[in-house]
């Protein structure tokens, strides 16, 4: 039996797995995945169906990670919905067409759907391409978590020991891996959560539902909208797919699917037509029938749960679907959950793992995605209550109309603010009011300082791991604001600045210094700015209105950041604001950062 040591062991390589692979790769980290799964070789075999919807916020973490740019090659974009109630005499009627998705600060305002397999494809690509590949098919049989504090506490030791058994045709080979940490991610019956004794809260519902993805020939006026028909045989939420294909679901009935001897759910005793022909019930008087053969199907019933912890010590986290399910209605907020869990996740492992953070700052993960995960629970129960309600007693269309607005919080992912922490401090808020911190930057068009090419700051905050210090200054055509700046730049390469304490490996390594002008394009030159605050020419930005009037300029405004005072905004390597502070107080900037990392010097 062969013997290895890895920093970090992910189990399970769907969309969650993969994220954090993908970005702890990308930060250097000596990473393994691992997956039940067989080899996918071939185009045909990745998998269809499953959870396929991204939303606002995941397309600009994806984008962060240089990824976004396929998936809207390959998927297919969501911009408008449509309502139906029944209509009298039966059949139903359209009574409301709105934005599928209102989330007005997002760089993308609308979802992206494509299947499960082609977005895991995606993530599997960028792994490749920086050396990692997924291990399968390979299954983890014991894992052993030392309980001694000192090793659990000591950054070389590997205090977890996990047996994995890697199947080779008829036969198999075992395999005994230390890691520093495991992150389990192997899905809603994860075999690390249940390893761990891990609980899960909440229950499941009575609703059974049946999904389908096919190519449709139909006269349904909105068959390329997201559409949410209420009707008096029962309720379906449509959603269109790429390659011009449709995911439909309906509710079923226990006579449709449940074994009358045993009381439980099977599959069996449905199909693929009988779906359709419900779907047909409800989209009465529109006709649909499927070209060609049904792309995948399934029959699922509600849960509603979530574990009851996400972490064991520090050294073994649960991630995606291991942690939360619930579901699926409109847009599978699953796994854009899933991605952001192992978003928010990856760079607390690197910070900790190169050393320039203490092991407090992976206890955040659980307080800021566990509580998420609550609020959307609790919200997907009454979402998807609305569609299961009986004939007589399903709500109004305006009703539904408000509840999908208030959907889309949790839908987009816009409007996902995490609580007060060491790592995200709301004392200074006044200093910038419309940039909450806890929530993501909130993307604008500045100007670039040397050539005046307009540029999205969102472009600026790409998944590095670094922190980005943006330091809003005003017009240093005034000597007043002049003499500030220079004053921030003096304290910025003081020995005692954060930029010197917790800059491991010098240069731009942990942070990103990134500086923000109110000063006109015309009259200043980025050569103006001390050498502090433009490390290269690109670090300088102009609010100012591009060369031909179309874009930029507001941008203090819109961050509620006064142009003559100024701010200084902490933006987290995952995207999210983590303080503002005044422009003055370098002081609250050094405190913040003093409160979860290490000095260089305690590290060496």
């Amino acid at each position: 039996m062969t013997e290895s040591h890895v920093d970090v062991l992910i189990i399970g390589a769907g969309p969650a797995g993969l994220m954090c692979a993908n970005a702890l790769v990308q930060a250097g980290i000596f990473v393994r995945i691992v997956d039940k799964r067989p080899v996918l070789t071939l185009p045909e075999h990745v998998q269809a169906g499953h959870a396929d919807g991204m939303h606002a916020r995941t397309l600009e973490i994806l984008q962060s990670y240089g990824l976004a740019e396929r998936l809207f090659r390959e998927g297919e974009q969501i911009h408008r919905a449509a309502f139906y109630e029944p209509r009298a005499g039966g059949g139903i009627q359209r009574v409301r067409r709105a934005a599928a998705f209102t989330a007005p600060t997002a760089r993308y305002p609308f979802a992206c759907s494509r299947h499960q397999g082609g977005i895991e494809s995606i993530f599997i690509d960028s792994m490749r391409e920086k050396g990692l590949v997924i291990d399968r098919p390979t299954v983890p049989t014991s894992l052993e978590l030392l309980q001694d504090e000192a090793q659990l506490t000591d950054l070389t030791k590997y205090p977890v020991k996990v047996t994995l058994n890697r199947l080779e045709g008829t036969s198999s080979r075992e395999e005994i891996v230390h890691a520093k940490f495991v992150v389990g991610a192997d899905g809603a019956h994860s075999w690390v959560r249940k390893t761990l004794g891990i609980k899960l809260e909440g229950d499941q519902t009575d609703h059974i539902w049946g999904v389908i993805d096919f190519h449709p020939d139909t006269d349904f006026p909105d068959v390329r909208n997201l559409s949410i028909l209420q009707s008096s045989e029962g309720s379906a939420l449509l959603i269109p797919r790429e390659k011009d294909h449709l995911r439909i679901y309906v509710q079923l009935s226990d006579a449709d699917v449940m074994d009358p001897e045993t009381g439980r759910i099977d599959k069996a005793r449905t199909s693929s037509e009988k779906i359709i022909e419900i779907a047909r019930k409800v989209l009465n008087p529109y006709r649909i029938a499927v070209v060609g053969e049904v792309e995948w199907w399934t029959i699922y019933i509600v849960g509603q749960r979530s574990a009851e912890q996400y972490s064991v010590h520090d050294r073994v986290f649960i991630a995606g679907d291991a942690c939360h399910t619930h579901s699926p209605k409109g847009g599978q907020s699953g796994m854009n959950a899933s991605v952001n869990d192992t978003h928010n996740l990856a760079w607390k492992l690197a910070y900790v793992l190169r050393g320039w953070a203490g092991m407090s700052l992976l206890r955040t993960y659980e307080a800021e995605r566990l509580k998420f995960a609550k609020d959307l629970i609790n919200f997907d129960r009454e979402w998807a209550g609305l569609f299961s309600e009986e004939a007589n007693s399903r709500p109004s269309e305006a009703h539904m109309h408000v509840m999908f607005r208030k959907n889309d919080e949790f839908m987009s992912g816009i409007g996902l603010q995490y609580a007060p922490s060491t790592i995200v401090v709301d004392q200074w808020q006044a200093c910038a009011t419309k940039l909450i911190v806890g929530q993501r930057m909130v993307p604008h068009i500045f100007l670039s300082a040397a050539d005046a090419r307009p540029v999205n700051i969102h472009d600026k905050l790409p998944a590095d791991t670094r922190f980005k210090i943006l330091v809003f200054v005003g017009d240093i055509t005034d000597e007043v604001a002049t003499g500030r700046i220079r004053g921030v730049a003096e304290k910025l390469s003081a020995p005692e600045s954060f930029l010197q304490r917790y800059g491991h490996g010098g240069g731009d390594t942990v942070f990103d210094v990134l500086c923000i002008s109110a000063s006109n394009k015309d009259a200043v030159d980025y050569t103006d700015f001390p050498q502090t605050l433009r490390r290269h020419w690109s670090k300088i930005m102009f609010d100012d209105v591009d060369m031909h009037g179309r874009s930029g300029g507001g941008g203090f405004a819109a961050y509620g950041i006064d142009p003559q005072a100024g701010a200084i905004v902490i933006v987290r390597p995952d995207g999210h604001v983590g303080l503002v502070a005044p422009l003055d107080r370098l002081d609250v900037v050094d405190a913040y950062f003093a409160s979860f990392m290490l000095p260089v010097q305690a590290s060496a």
